[in-house]
């Protein structure tokens, strides 16, 4: 008789059960090699962290393997999405894991499932929110030249095809068609460029001046204590009057007591606002030459067809396949690292690419002019 103490009863389990339970017992498993295999290749917190969550998938696959009882059976293969968690670990580090690992821990199929206890579910639930956590660490690190990766990806796609397809939809010459493409190529990539290098340099200038000088907390010393001028700093970066003048007043007692001044003590940032950091943001120069090397490359899959002497429409149709590929590739990896389903994201992408596309064909042919 197999006793359980989540939602179930006692008795045997049918053969639905022990399937499930199997198949959970695996994928547990798996899951928790995978933060083994994430924490190879961390220090510190973010190890601590990770041996923390493999340790409790261990709880849960014992959990598993007490309800099946002499019903273990062979170790069966874990879910397609474990293994490639697994493959990712292995392979390409912790972001896209580590985006993937959150996914799967939001969509836990333990909250309907009646043989789980109500402490896994909700295990399940901190763990997702844990390895958002961890995964927002990875993000930070790519964001500015990723940003400019996949925006500049996707532009070059999406501008460039729907570009070759109102020429095609206007002329049958290969020889303009190829020629519009690669002219909308290099226009698109040298604008995106300085567009991005604006954008980031821009933004790098705006939070560096929101960032307090260093050479200030040295002068801390010298203020009249009396005057409280530090209070007013604070006041104005968002604490309130009692708030800043406590603050001041522990900063000031530190000196009295000859501590070092630290240089927090001046660059304190607004009350519930995050720390401003330039080097977040990037570097414009990497920025633009990012955007311009992978807008480049996705503008110039729509003009590959065309330079083999294909009929128009045979290769304006392949050049649409090929550009629906990378669509579908390129909306995964945001999907991956965005924490969100990347099929659905793959997909919304696939679609707003391919319908520009076919708006622009459409003009092609009504007006009769290259679009």
């Amino acid at each position: 008789m197999t006793e359980h103490t989540g939602k179930t009863v006692v008795g045997e389990p049918t053969r639905a059960q022990i399937k499930r339970w199997q198949r959970y017992l695996a994928n547990e498993r798996a899951e928790a090699a995978v933060y083994r295999e994430l924490a190879l290749h961390k220090t510190g917190e973010e190890r601590d962290i990770l041996l923390c969550l493999a340790d409790a998938e261990a709880r849960h696959e014992e959990h598993w393997r007490t309800l099946l009882g002499n019903h273990v059976g062979m170790p069966r293969r874990p879910d397609y999405s474990t293994l490639l968690m697994g493959f990712l670990a292995r392979r390409f580090g912790s972001v896209f894991t580590l985006a993937l690992m959150q996914s799967a821990e939001q969509r836990t199929p333990y909250l309907d499932d009646e043989d789980a206890t109500d402490q896994m579910t909700a295990d399940e639930c901190i763990h997702a929110e844990v390895v958002r956590g961890l995964a927002a660490r990875g993000r930070e690190q790519i964001s500015g030249n990723f940003r400019a990766a996949v925006f500049g990806m996707n532009d070059g796609l999406v501008s460039n095809l729907a570009l070759v397809l109102g020429v095609v939809g206007a002329v049958t010459s290969n020889g303009v068609i190829v020629m519009t493409g690669l002219t909308g190529l290099l226009a698109g990539a040298l604008s995106m460029a300085a567009g991005e290098y604006i954008s980031v340099s821009s933004q790098r200038d705006l939070l560096e001046a929101s960032t307090a000088d260093p050479m200030a907390s040295a002068q801390l010393p010298q203020l009249d204590v009396n005057a409280n001028e530090l209070e007013l700093v604070y006041r104005a970066r968002g604490m309130s009057g009692g708030e800043a003048k406590a603050k001041a007043a522990a900063v000031f007692a530190g000196i009295r007591a000859n501590r070092p001044v630290e240089r927090e003590a001046i660059s304190t940032v607004p009350v519930g606002a995050a720390p401003t950091d330039p080097e977040v943001v990037g570097s414009g120069t990497s920025a633009a030459v990012h955007s311009f090397l992978f807008f480049a490359s996705g503008a110039l899959i729509p003009c590959v067809p065309f330079f083999f002497g294909l009929s128009t429409l045979t290769a304006a149709v392949i050049s649409c396949v090929l550009v629906g590929i990378a669509l579908l590739c390129t909306g995964s990896i945001v999907g991956l690292l965005s924490g969100v389903p990347p099929i659905r994201k793959a997909v919304v992408q696939l679609g707003v690419g391919l319908g520009a596309a076919a708006v622009t064909f459409g003009l092609g042919n009504v007006l009769g002019v290259v679009v």
